[in-house]
């Protein structure tokens, strides 16, 4: 039995976390075991989804497969370009500086901030009244 190269890596955004396995192929993308334009029907998330792929001209060399949860779907789909992009730099090391310098390395540091006690969310406020 041969044991082809499966490269894996995490990517996340926001609440979202992707397992993400990265072996050769024709360029098929599966998320949660299903093809990613059924799971992601906006077109702007496939495309954020393609972007590394694109990018480093890998797009039928690598069939990728995710695991994703938490999050909503556009998060969901940062998480899941973040895991492309590390597990592509794993497969061929050389591609670093090109996703570095597409800031595809890069963990989105922006996530909910918390909600404040004595008030309704993180900033909103009651409403005053005079009388």
């Amino acid at each position: 039995m041969e044991q082809t190269e499966k490269y894996s890596a995490v990517g996340r955004r926001k609440e979202a976390v992707a397992r993400v396995y990265l072996m050769p192929g024709k360029g098929d993308i599966t998320i949660n075991k299903r093809p990613f334009d059924k799971y992601f029907l906006r077109e702007t998330d496939r495309i954020i989804i393609q972007q590394p792929l694109i990018v480093s001209n890998n797009m039928t060399k690598y069939n990728v497969i995710a695991n994703v949860t938490g999050g909503g779907l556009t998060g969901q789909a940062g998480a899941v370009r973040h895991g492309i992009s590390r597990a592509l730099i794993l497969a061929e090391p050389a591609l670093k500086d090109l996703m570095r310098k597409s800031s595809f390395l890069t963990r989105d540091p922006r996530t909910k901030e918390r909600k404040k006690f004595g008030l309704k969310g993180a900033r909103k406020r009651f409403q005053w009244t005079k009388r």
